[in-house]
């Protein structure tokens, strides 16, 4: 009984999956910003291609 108890204990304190769940829980927060704020950032992404396109043509013309 004393084995298992210790086992327990020692289970409890054991930290070895707390940097896994850590890591889950970012990701899961980041896609979340990420879908709500999608359009604007597709948006964003679009118009920065754009200025580089224009200038990518402006330098080789």
């Amino acid at each position: 009984m004393k084995k298992i108890k210790n086992a327990v204990r020692k289970f409890w304190k054991s930290e070895e999956g707390l940097g896994t769940l850590e890591i889950i829980l970012i990701i899961a927060v980041v896609i979340i910003i990420a879908l709500l704020f999608k359009d604007w950032i597709i948006e964003l992404i679009e118009r920065l291609m754009g200025k580089a396109d224009d200038q990518a043509d402006q330098i080789f013309s």
